[in-house]
C-alpha cells in the first residue's frame, strides 16, 4: 500500500503545531546556495528562493526545508555567518507568508538556532547531531523535532571509495546509537526522524539496497524520511541523465517506491510530480 503501514501518530512542533502522519507528507527543498548539485544555485538570490518556497507551498508541499550549506560530494563547509545570512531571511519571510513546517538543513548549532527563532521548527542534520556538540543541546531546549541522517564521513570525501560489510546492518546501528544518545540528552522518541541518507557516502548498490529493504528501518518507531531526489545514483542507472535537472523521472519513481516501503517524509525538489505520482499511486491501490 501507497500508505506506510505503521502509523506513527503525530509528532509536536515548538510553536504548537504537529506532524500528522496519516498520510505521506513531502518535504519541499530550497538550497539558498551558489553551489547545490541538483540546481546549480538557481535560489541563492533570497528573493529567487522565497519565490520558489512560496511556489512549493502552493504545490502541494507539506514540510519546506532550508539549506545553506552545499553538501553535495567534494562540497567544501561555509562559515556560519555566511550560511545564517542566507537562510534567515528566506524563513522569515516563508514564516510570514505561510505557517507550514519549516526545517533548517544545517549541521550547525549557531544557524539551527537563529532560524528557529525566526520561526523554523525542525532540525534536519546530516551529520544526525555529531559535528556540532551544541546542536543536542539546541534542540533539546527549543523541543524541536530533529532528523538524524546517516552518513560516512564529511561530504567533502564521503563518496571517495565508501565501503560498508553490511550496508543496512551498519546504518541500523549507526541509528540505535544516535537514538540513545539524543534521549541521554533530553530529546524524546517522539520528537525523532530518521534518514537513512540516500546517497550520502554510498554505492549505487547501497542506494538501492536501502530502497528495497526500507521497511526494515520501521524497526525503531521514529517517522522514516528518504531523500533520493535527482541524485546521482539516477544517472548511474539510466546512464544518460547526468543533468540532476533531468532526473525528474527517476526521482519519482524512487519517492513512490520509498513510500510503498514505509517512508513517511519524501524530501523532493520536484513537489507538484511527486504529489500527483503519490496521489495516483493511492488512488489505484484504493481501487483494488
Amino acid at each position: 500500500m501507497i500508505y506506510a503501514t505503521k502509523n506513527p501518530g503525530t509528532m509536536a512542533l515548538p510553536n504548537g503545531q504537529s506532524l500528522t502522519f496519516e498520510r505521506p507528507l513531502v518535504m519541499g527543498i530550497v538550497n539558498v546556495t551558489p553551489d547545490s548539485f541538483s540546481d546549480g544555485g538557481m535560489f541563492y538570490a533570497p528573493d529567487d528562493a522565497i519565490k520558489h518556497a512560496r511556489q512549493l507551498i502552493a504545490d502541494g508541499a507539506d514540510i519546506i526545508d532550508v539549506g545553506g550549506e552545499s553538501t553535495r560530494p567534494g562540497s567544501e563547509p561555509v562559515p556560519i555567518d555566511d550560511e545564517t545570512r542566507r537562510v534567515i531571511p528566506v524563513i522569515r519571510a516563508i514564516r510570514e507568508h505561510s505557517p507550514i513546517p519549516i526545517s533548517i538543513d544545517t549541521t550547525k548549532s549557531d544557524v539551527a538556532e537563529e532560524a528557529i527563532k525566526n520561526g523554523a521548527t525542525i532540525i534536519n542534520d546530516i551529520s544526525a547531531l555529531r559535528f556540532d556538540h551544541k546542536m543536542v543541546e539546541v534542540a533539546s531546549a527549543y523541543k524541536t523535532p530533529v532528523v538524524l541522517m546517516h552518513m560516512l564521513g564529511q561530504p567533502k570525501t564521503m563518496q571517495e571509495a565508501p565501503h560498508y560489510h553490511d550496508c543496512l546492518s551498519e546504518i541500523r546501528q549507526f541509528f540505535s546509537e544516535r537514538i540513545h544518545f539524543c534521549l541521554n540528552y533530553g530529546i524524546d522518541k517522539n520528537r525523532i526522524i530518521i534518514d537513512p541518507g540516500i546517497g550520502f557516502g554510498k554505492r549505487l548498490e547501497d542506494n538501492l539496497e536501502i530502497l528495497r529493504r526500507l521497511e526494515e528501518f520501521r524497526m525503531f518507531d521514529c517517522p522514516l524520511l528518504l531523500g533520493a531526489s535527482r541524485k546521482s545514483f539516477i544517472s548511474m542507472i539510466t546512464r544518460d541523465r547526468h543533468d540532476p535537472l533531468s532526473r525528474i523521472g527517476g526521482s519519482i519513481a524512487s519517492a513512490v517506491l520509498a513510500v510503498r516501503n514505509g517512508a513517511h517524509i519524501v524530501r523532493v525538489h520536484d513537489v507538484a510530480a511527486t504529489v500527483e505520482a503519490i496521489k495516483v499511486t493511492a488512488a489505484i491501490e484504493g481501487a483494488q
